[in-house]
């Protein structure tokens, strides 16, 4: 197997896809490969544990403990991707393990424990200051697809929690749950009841399907047991394809060119054309910076089409994964895009509502 395809196997080891995608290579770089004949041990009762073992293929046998109090434990089998030595409270092996049909295993040595521990789900090394909306995309896994995410008290907040949160932090649950190679493409969400900003998010992931090309995962985000949202997400291995799109960047202006929304605020707070009564008003509103800084192209208050142009990049340095990157764009995604929608429609005096 060459390196990227060590890197795609072990990507689809439960184990391994909470980590970053920088530590599953590494990972990839370090493993080693050990091979076994039908009836061989791989591990005795009481040797010392000297890795992690992740089988690549065959089948290995879990023999019960020979001490009298784990007599009643029963044998079973481990198939591939399945794993131990890892998350023993012991320094030696507490059962047996032997080989019931022709068994490679790939061994991450003791020496390379530290890759299994990264700092976040996005970064394995330990970082002075991370961007605030990776801390908002970051997750706290509890189980083999089960997620905890917050709502950051530094973070904007409205009556509920932000939409594009919920999007975001999905993503984020959906994505580790597939191999590092593969990267969402398409994404459908459902807002079912509005979320308390004050209580954590379970985020449930189900495996819909898991192919050599294509992964689908259903995410449910649970509060006090309800599901107050649900998003399906498709993942797919980059490949060469059709393409029948041409992207044609828009005249813009730079972003270098225009004004962010501070700056946009801080010239409205001063500008003689405003009513003395708003600009006072405004100034007394607590006013929070959004992790995404946008610079617009266009006054969208003089537009009713459903389009705008607009620059937008995340505040602050993001850690090199690209499961990340699109997490981001997924958070930005209900900042504007649903008001913009609504433009040609603002003229009619409809009522609308938003969870």
């Amino acid at each position: 197997m060459d390196r990227e395809e060590v890197t795609e196997f072990l990507g689809q080891v439960p184990l391994l896809q909470c980590l970053p995608g920088s530590s599953i290579r590494r990972i990839a770089e370090a493993v080693q490969v050990k091979r076994y004949e039908p009836g061989d041990y791989v591990a005795r009762e009481g040797e010392p544990v000297d890795g992690l073992y992740i089988i690549l293929d065959g089948q290995a046998e879990v023999s019960a403990s020979t001490n009298a109090e784990e007599a009643n434990r029963p044998d079973y089998v481990l198939n591939k991707y399945d794993y131990f030595g890892y998350g023993t409270n012991s320094s030696d092996h507490q059962v047996n393990v032997v080989a019931l049909s022709k068994l490679t295993c790939f061994i991450l040595p003791n020496q390379y424990g530290y890759l299994l521990q990264p700092k976040t789900i996005w970064n394995a090394e330990e970082t002075p200051e991370h961007s605030l909306l990776e801390q908002i995309l970051h997750l706290e896994p509890l189980e083999v697809d089960i997620f905890r995410g917050f709502t950051l008290p530094e973070a904007p907040t409205f009556r509920q929690v932000f939409g594009g949160q919920l999007i975001g932090q999905a993503l984020a649950a959906a994505s580790k749950t597939v191999d590092c190679l593969k990267m969402v493409h398409s994404l459908h969400a459902i807002f079912l009841v509005a979320g308390d900003n004050n209580l954590p998010i379970i985020y449930q992931v189900h495996r819909a399907r898991d192919g050599s090309s294509f992964a689908t995962r259903k995410v449910e985000a649970k509060q006090k047991g309800l599901v107050i949202f649900t998003l399906i997400a498709s993942f797919q291995k980059e490949e060469v394809g059709f393409e029948h799109q041409a992207a044609i960047m828009p005249d813009v202006p730079p972003p270098e060119q225009l004004l962010n929304l501070e700056e946009i605020r801080e010239r409205r707070l001063t500008d003689p054309r405003f009513p003395t009564q708003y600009r006072n008003s405004a100034a007394k509103k607590k006013f929070t910076p959004w992790p995404i800084e946008m610079r617009f192209c266009e006054d969208s208050a003089s537009q009713h089409k459903p389009s705008l142009n607009y620059w937008f990049r995340a505040r602050g340095k993001l850690s090199d994964d690209q499961a990340l990157h699109r997490c981001v764009v997924a958070y930005a995604s209900d900042l504007l895009f649903s008001g913009v929608s609504l433009n040609p429609h603002r003229e009619k005096g409809s009522g609308f509502t938003s969870l």
